[in-house]
């Protein structure tokens, strides 16, 4: 008995892929069940497993209390007095509990069949646990298995011990399955449900690229190559970001693989979908000039405070650089983490041209310089008064033509210029006459809320009174749409539009 027990135990855990233990352990829980249907439901049995003799023993358990005076005391089928348990066992103390052996029960058939129902369901709960615990660690890995069904584009997945499911919105444009299909797939996600654990999985998961590669490169999976970043328009174009952990190893060409073998096995998993691979800097500047390879970069701006960079290029490859849709500079700009701004040469140099223009008029309309002296200043790279105002002496005296006299004249000029501006300012502000508590409600900077005033918007009632889209226009879209709403909203309660029952 004791072998044809535990071999049963053994197989039924070995194809549910959990523990003989816990087979056991639902075969207890069964015979407690169908034991309670014959000594009464309100009784504490257990049921334990011998695994000298192959038979199950069962016991009805007695806690210790007390006496049976106490409030705790339920009765004498599930309690024993401190006195009485002496008798039995003179270690017994207050809160044991003390076990009174019962006769084998013969299983009846609705018993049996009770019995059976509670061990199909501990096992599978078991099992759920066991699928869930497994899959819930192979997050983010890659899975093969079967289809077993397409139903409204959704695949419904075999993995073998447990099924998964493909939504049709984590499957590649143009790619169909059908009954029997082998596909392979990224595990997106994994929930544990009632139903049992849910095995979500993608194919357009930046990260299954990962996975791939990791396969095809014996030096992404040895972790001497590695991928710093992904960017992907699933089922079209795809670009990644590699470095070398090794000076003697090149990333671009491990990744590539002779002849183009190794991308080749990843490009056929995902339907021919284009994949860039560039090599990682850690200059911006020149990563960005790979990222949108294959298009030739002439030379770039900057901007770190912003986080944008302008990409200047020759006409011949404006249309390269943006891509189809703009897509090869937008996957540049997901891989980089930087906005791209692209503009041809020539677009540079009349922006250029525009912008030393202008900023040549404002100083010579407003420190009174001859054309000359403001395009040295231009040149030398001054883009505003405020650079005049306050840069060293030496730097200014420095510029070919100028001497120290000039450089002081200039400095002067420049910040009576900026005195007087301000002057002015302040001036035009007294005229407003805004109110006040404009300016302490929340969200609404100072210069937002003058440059509102110019518009007419000078007291709490004029901004109450307004919509939400006037307000973004008036501000020059200075405020989200949220502040705007919130702002809105608070001037009119400070305005009194609402009574005590309408704040409530």
């Amino acid at each position: 008995m004791t072998v044809e027990i535990i071999q049963y135990a053994e197989q039924l855990a070995r194809e549910r892929g959990i523990s003989r233990d816990v087979v056991i352990e639902a075969m207890e829980v069964a015979i407690e069940t169908a034991s309670r249907r014959k000594y009464g439901a309100h009784k504490n049995i257990q049921a334990n497993f011998d695994y000298k003799t192959g038979e199950f023993g069962i016991s009805q358990l007695f806690e210790v209390v007390e006496s049976s005076d106490v409030e705790e005391y339920e009765g004498p089928d599930t309690q024993i007095t401190l006195e009485d348990a002496l008798k039995l066992n003179p270690g017994a103390s207050v809160g044991d509990f003390l076990a009174e052996g019962l006769p084998t029960i013969e299983f009846g058939r609705i018993a049996a069949q009770t019995a059976k129902q509670v061990i199909v369901q501990k096992v599978r709960e078991a099992e759920r646990k066991s699928i869930y615990e497994e899959y819930v660690e192979r997050q983010g890995q890659l899975v093969n298995g079967m289809v077993k069904r397409v139903e409204r584009n959704n695949i419904h997945v075999d993995l073998g011990r447990a099924a998964a499911f493909l939504p049709h919105e984590q499957q590649l444009p143009r790619e169909h399955y059908r009954q029997g299909d082998r596909i392979r797939a990224y595990i997106y996600e994994v929930r544990d449900v009632t139903r049992g654990p849910q095995i979500i999985l993608s194919r357009i998961d930046p990260q299954m690229i990962v996975r791939l590669f990791e396969m095809e490169v014996p030096e992404i999976y040895d972790g001497i190559v590695e991928i710093k970043a992904v960017s992907r328009d699933p089922g079209f174009r795809s670009k990644i970001a590699v470095r070398s952990n090794d000076a003697h190893i090149d990333p671009v060409g491990s990744c590539v693989g002779v002849r183009g073998s190794r991308v080749q096995g990843v490009v056929t998993e995902l339907q021919g979908e284009r994949i860039d691979i560039i090599e990682w800097s850690p200059d911006p500047a020149i990563f960005v000039c790979n990222a949108l390879a294959p298009a030739e970069v002439a030379r770039v701006i900057v901007d770190e405070d912003e986080k944008t960079i302008q990409v200047i290029v020759s006409s011949d490859q404006l249309s390269l650089s943006i891509g189809r849709r703009g897509q090869n500079v937008r996957l540049a700009s997901e891989l980089t983490g930087w906005k791209i701004d692209i503009i041809t040469e020539q677009e540079e140099e009349t922006s250029r041209s525009e912008e030393y223009e202008l900023v040549s008029k404002q100083f010579m309309e407003f420190l009174d310089l001859d054309e000359d002296v403001a395009g040295a200043l231009v040149q030398e790279g001054f883009t505003g008064i405020e650079d005049v105002a306050y840069v060293p002496l030496d730097e200014l005296a420095a510029i070919d033509g100028f001497d120290s006299d000039i450089a002081q004249e200039l400095r002067n000029r420049a910040r009576e210029h900026l005195l007087s501006d301000a002057l002015e300012t302040e001036e035009r502000k007294a005229e407003l006459d805004l109110d006040p508590r404009l300016l302490q409600l929340n969200g609404l900077e100072e210069d937002v809320a003058y440059a509102m005033a110019e518009k007419g918007v000078v007291s709490l009632d004029d901004l109450a009174d307004l919509a939400t889209d006037e307000l973004l226009e008036m501000s020059g879209d200075a405020v989200s749409q949220e502040v705007a709403e919130s702002l809105i909203m608070e001037a009119r309660q400070l305005a009194g539009w609402f009574d005590e029952e309408d704040k409530e």
